[in-house]
């Protein structure tokens, strides 16, 4: 239960960040507030799906700091109501940043999901209350990330400057760390 307090209010501090990868690092003390609490239960489902969130989350928060270091590079801010409107400079780039935050939420079928499930029906088996603190955590993951998305990606843009264009190594890159959470 305390695992599950530490991850909700690492959420609730997800939500007043303004600065990118700060963000990203509170989303990453969330999810392994998941970990910790499926570990200290100590069955096999729920250290499965530690292990896998564990791997998941390592893919999703490394793809999330590359999106953000890229915004950086071409920006020079972290602050993310200085780094809007993305989505018109660089459609590719929003479209890694819309797959890396839905996989941060953990949608189907990617291996996110599979160990929340796995750590969510393991807690719900141990103690049937737990499934309040797991859906608020759920719920704010959600708004988080959906704000970090908006935040960089939609809006008028508040580039005074000519933007480079997305890299095919970085597309790459987004794609190597991507594409194992979906097989």
């Amino acid at each position: 239960v305390l695992a599950l307090w530490g991850a909700t209010l690492a959420n609730l501090t997800c939500l007043q960040q303004t600065d990118l990868k700060s963000l990203i690092a509170y989303s990453s003390i969330s999810h392994m507030g998941l970990v910790a609490a499926a570990i200290i239960i100590q069955t096999p489902w729920g250290l499965s799906g530690a292990m896998a969130l564990m791997i998941a989350h390592g893919f999703t928060s490394s793809a999330l700091f590359c999106l953000a270091n890229t915004t950086y590079e071409r920006t020079h801010t972290r602050i993310l109501i200085l780094t809007r409107g993305f989505h018109n400079i660089l459609p590719m780039a929003t479209t890694w940043w819309l797959l890396a935050n839905l996989m941060n939420i953990a949608i189907p079928p990617t291996m996110n999901f599979t160990s929340e499930l796995l750590i969510t029906s393991t807690l719900f088996n141990w103690c049937p209350t737990t499934i309040i603190m797991l859906g608020l955590s759920m719920l704010i993951t959600a708004s988080y990330s959906l704000h970090m998305f908006l935040s960089t990606q939609m809006g008028p843009t508040s580039l005074n400057n000519q933007t480079e264009p997305t890299h095919s190594r970085e597309h790459l890159l987004m794609m190597l760390h991507l594409t194992p959470l979906v097989l």
